[in-house]
């Protein structure tokens, strides 16, 4: 069979050759067109950048049998945006678009691209996926350019741990808007209403919303003494008592710093005077033990940089406080410093930063402190004693010191005469600034029933966010110390009780207790640094402060 192929196809013709040849080859060439008939009309190849280049090239290769319409729609895109994403989202974000775009087109090999910010830019806004990016894009387009327009993909987001806690945050400042005009809320320990409060429907949500989602997150660097700790009486009673409340907090504190609203940075001020601070020796000593703290709290964690200290606060009522947080701009610039020396002329700002009662107490317990007899049995006006420092109180005892017997200044009491029970007969507490504009007095007046009187400058009271303090006290510029029994004088006596009314309601805010309470001192201050955090959008390396 073999030799007689070979002797027949070496006697034929070159031409029935090639016949033999040509005619295999074009019925395959004809089979292998209808194949590619029925399958697609367009090969695409999508390909992202390994460069920097912030384009990112869709192509599409035509093939000669399209009509002129499909010629005239748009074949490729160019994207401006560049998504960050970790490798799981970006794997799972190219499934999606593939799914997306074989609705109306073959499918897309894609290449994955460097994780870079959107734009360029380093925003902070939500991962998005590419499907969103391809849809975002066509519907820009109009519709006559479109020959098959896309399917509307289901809006994917993909939020980070930041996004949601903001998110969180922008429903609670909806919820106290609301809150302001809307019905009283009911609360089985306490309903705040009345004049003492700016506004009370508001103040109530938005402590309810703090108790519903608030979280507190306190750095575990530093040890015992200057961290972590701090004196818990006498004059910086405040401090270490707030210190050690919230290192053993249960519903606000959280061990999750993922989960935190703001960071809690357990430095004690007065420890670091206590410990450091030599007589003679310059502040820079003790504000460089604060910036070597911060310093190590943005090296080992992110929070502090994303925010710049934003989400961040410190408390002090030592007088100094303030001075060691200037050795760190951002602490001042941005942070919420909770401070008892809230003093304007030393860069205390009432938008960001919190002022806090100063507290003296000689043990942790509050009974024989609170009370005091009705306006009637009153019978001192005014009532004053302590040492002569700092310019306002010099004013005092320059024109009252001994000079009326109805306003009672004293330069420190003679021994035997009790503090407290002078207070209680008075019906208004003199509370001057001293060497700072803080006084423990004004907290001890509204423990005893006694309507205190501000003598001060460039201080701004403690819980002013909340309170009205023209309704439960009267405040007197340093011009108006001479003129203090006239002022006192001019109020009516039914003024004065509803004044002493408001006193009494409004010294819950101030209680310390062992355990604390709803509404209490401690849970005021936690308000206040919250409402510092609402006004603050944080985002990574970015924030905003919202009008």
């Amino acid at each position: 069979m073999g030799e007689g192929f070979k002797n027949w196809f070496a006697t034929t013709s070159p031409v029935l050759k090639i016949f033999l040849f040509v005619v295999p080859l074009i019925l395959v060439s004809g089979f292998a067109s209808l194949l590619v008939r029925k399958g697609s009309n367009w090969a695409l190849i999508y390909t992202l950048p390994t460069s920097s280049s912030s384009n990112t090239n869709l192509y599409a290769v035509k093939k000669p049998s399209l009509q002129a319409k499909e010629r005239n729609s748009p074949v490729y895109l160019q994207s401006q945006e560049e998504v960050s994403m970790d490798g799981g989202s970006r794997k799972e974000a190219l499934s999606n678009t593939a799914a997306i775009i074989n609705s109306v087109s073959p499918p897309i090999v894609a290449q994955s691209s460097q994780d870079q910010p959107l734009n360029g830019k380093n925003e902070d806004i939500p991962n998005m996926s590419i499907s969103e990016n391809f849809n975002s894009t066509t519907s820009n387009m109009k519709e006559n350019e479109l020959t098959n327009p896309p399917l509307k993909p289901r809006r994917r987001r993909i939020g980070t741990n930041l996004d949601r806690l903001e998110e969180g945050l922008r429903k609670a400042r909806i919820a106290i808007r609301e809150a302001m005009n809307g019905s009283q809320l009911q609360d089985p320990d306490y309903i705040p209403d009345g004049p003492i409060y700016k506004n009370a429907k508001a103040f109530h949500r938005s402590y309810l919303e703090m108790e519903k989602q608030f979280k507190i997150f306190v750095y575990r660097e530093g040890e015992i003494p200057l961290f972590h700790d701090g004196p818990c009486m006498l004059l910086y009673t405040m401090e270490g008592q707030f210190i050690n409340k919230m290192e053993d907090n249960k519903k606000f504190r959280t061990h999750n710093p993922e989960k935190a609203h703001v960071f809690y940075l357990p430095y004690s001020v007065t420890r670091i005077v206590q410990y450091i601070w030599v007589k003679g020796t310059p502040m820079k000593r003790l504000g460089g033990v604060v910036l070597d703290y911060v310093n190590v709290i943005a090296e080992k964690h992110p929070y502090w940089n994303r925010s710049l200290g934003a989400d961040h606060f410190m408390l002090s009522c030592h007088d100094w406080g303030p001075a060691t947080s200037f050795f760190v701009p951002d602490l001042v610039k941005h942070s919420i410093r909770a401070l008892c020396n809230a003093n304007t002329s030393e860069r205390f700002n009432p938008m960001k930063d919190v002022s806090i009662p100063e507290i003296s107490l000689k043990s942790s317990r509050l009974e024989g402190l609170i009370g005091g007899p009705s306006p009637s049995q009153r019978t001192i006006l005014a009532f004053f004693a302590g040492g002569n420092h700092g310019f306002v109180r010099a004013i005092l005892f320059e024109h009252w010191e001994k000079k009326d017997p109805d306003i009672r200044v004293h330069n420190y009491l003679p021994r035997g005469v009790s503090y407290y029970d002078l207070m209680r007969q008075s019906k208004y507490c003199l509370c001057p600034s001293g060497y700072e504009v803080a006084s423990p007095r004004i907290v001890e007046a509204l423990y005893n029933g006694c309507v205190p009187v501000l003598i001060s400058k460039s201080y701004v009271p403690p819980f002013s966010d909340v309170l009205n303090w023209k309704t439960f006290a009267v405040i007197v510029s340093l011009e108006e110390i001479p003129n203090l029994k006239k002022i006192l004088m001019a109020i009516p006596d039914r003024q004065y009780i509803r004044m002493q009314k408001r006193v009494v309601q409004v010294r819950r805010h101030f209680e310390l207790h062992v355990t604390p309470k709803r509404f209490d001192v401690f849970h005021m201050i936690l308000h206040s640094i919250w409402l510092r955090r609402l006004n603050v959008r944080v985002s990574n390396g970015r924030r905003e402060v919202l009008d």
